[in-house]
């Protein structure tokens, strides 16, 4: 009889999957009970050679087959992960168990009629009709009680999910109209560095300074639809007009070579009341939100490692703009914390040293304490005060300055220049980056701050480095999400 063994088999199979079935248990197990019973009706069949050999019985084996085939199946669809969604989509899942039943009680009432055998009655009572419809019915109860519970805690999930969908369109939403109006911002390095007229010029209100020394007060303001800072010179030297535009004329050409996002943007000066006996100098200049690096490093507010990173980046990308000649005079002169600036989106550019002639002909030498003090000196200006500065030595400034983005704290501080010396020059010290900084960002800083000054990279080498690691840190962040 080559349908026995398929039916025994299945059966072997609809046992396991019973036990992982999710919904409709109470159904399921009964399947399997009836299932069980009519696994014992066709092993007494086996052992007959006469009933085996019967025409009937072996119409009924081969039906049989394809009723359990189908049960298992059913049975599948309530062990699937998938389970609820297949629910939602069928709402014939208590039909479903009835044909089934129905099928295997046929097969029953065919297969005992044909044999009779000692627990034939013991069998009969698992497939007795009234019996039968009672379990069925209290099973059906049962069932639908625990699946209404699965798909009201499913709808909540699918709710709150659709909720965290909704979220993020709206965070991308809003992202994408950012971007999208940053794109269309007219560029910065479309407007010509130039002499600016005073009505060209518009302040914020009330027009008070954001900013203040003893020489200069700082406003807020627009010019040419950018949000600009206006640098007023409260104190300034007893210059003439004629001889200020002079020294800026001759500056420009020189702030044009240096033109880059990651430099901050020089629109030019403006001079008011130039024919009275008091004229005032005004230097404008692309406003930054934030401040200057060291005020954001000093805030509260919060720094991935990957954002961390990318400010890295940026003020890499302005210091190689600024080296990115031959010339051996374009260095900076006066790296540290304060001379960057940071703007919207946490942009970092450099900043201290665009139109500076034009400066030094306006300000008055003040006394103002230089915020370097040693720490950011490298080990070859702290050996000898003759020793020339280069490019070398402006690198391992800049990556003292590097080491305060990780850490977000001051170098050296509270040290006297004696100790300072004491550690950079004899001990060949560096000051520890954070446990948590990875280790390709820090191994770069720590290479800026070689005691050697030829071991520090170039800042080309440094900007490529920095965007391969910055890279490395997005990408795995996108396949933590």
């Amino acid at each position: 009889m080559d349908f026995i063994d398929p039916i025994l088999s299945i059966a072997t199979e609809i046992y396991g999957l019973v036990e992982r079935v999710k919904a409709n248990k109470n159904r399921c197990h009964r399947v399997s009970k009836r299932v069980k019973a009519l696994e014992e009706l066709v092993k007494s069949i086996k052992k007959s050679e006469a009933v085996r050999n019967c025409v009937e019985v072996g119409n009924a084996l081969k039906e049989l087959c394809i009723t359990l085939e189908s049960a298992q199946k059913l049975i599948k669809k309530y062990a699937s992960a998938n389970m609820l969604e297949r629910i939602l989509n069928s709402n014939s899942h208590g039909d479903e168990f009835s044909s089934v039943n129905e099928r295997l009680n046929d097969a029953f009432q065919i297969l005992s009629g044909a044999q009779q055998v000692q627990q034939g009655n013991m069998i009969y009572r698992v497939f007795e009709l009234t019996s039968r419809e009672k379990e069925d019915e209290l099973d059906g109860k049962e069932d639908d009680q625990d699946l209404q519970k699965l798909l009201l805690e499913y709808m909540k999930d699918q709710k709150e999910k659709a909720e965290a969908m909704q979220r993020q369109f709206e965070h991308v939403k809003v992202n994408v109209e950012k971007v999208v109006e940053i794109l269309n911002r007219p560029k910065v390095t479309s407007v010509d560095i130039r002499m600016i007229k005073p009505d060209e010029l518009k302040y914020g209100h009330p027009k008070k300074p954001f900013m203040t020394s003893p020489a200069t007060e700082v406003y807020k303001g627009e010019y040419r639809g950018f949000t600009v800072a206006i640098k007023r010179y409260t104190e300034p030297v007893n210059t003439s007009p004629g001889e200020v535009r002079s020294i800026f004329n001759k500056e420009v050409d020189t702030m044009k070579r240096f033109e880059s996002p990651n430099i901050l943007r020089m629109f030019g000066i403006c001079v008011r009341d130039e024919n009275g006996p008091n004229p005032e100098f005004l230097i404008v200049m692309e406003y930054c939100e934030k401040g200057s690096l060291r005020q954001l490093l000093d805030s509260d507010c919060k720094l991935s490692w990957t954002k961390k990173a990318r400010m890295c980046l940026d003020a890499a990308q302005g210091l190689y703009r600024l080296h990115q000649t031959e010339e051996k005079c374009n260095v900076h002169g006066c790296i540290n914390s304060y001379k960057f600036l940071v703007a919207e989106g946490y942009r970092v550019k450099l900043g201290g040293f665009e139109l500076s002639k034009t400066e030094t002909s306006l300000k008055k030498q003040t006394k103002d304490k230089d915020v370097r003090s040693l720490c950011y000196s490298s080990p070859q200006m702290l050996n000898d005060i003759n020793h020339v500065y280069s490019k070398e030595c402006e690198m391992y400034s800049f990556g003292i300055v590097l080491w305060e983005i990780a850490t977000r704290e001051k170098p050296f501080e509270g040290y006297r220049n004696a100790e300072i010396y004491q550690k950079v020059c004899q001990e060949k010290y560096q000051q520890p980056l954070p446990d948590d900084c990875p280790e390709p960002l820090g191994q770069l800083i720590n290479a800026c701050r070689d005691y050697e000054s030829f071991r520090r990279p170039s800042a080309g080498v440094l900007v490529d480095q920095l965007r391969s690691v910055v890279a490395q840190m997005e990408e795995k962040k996108e396949t933590q999400l």
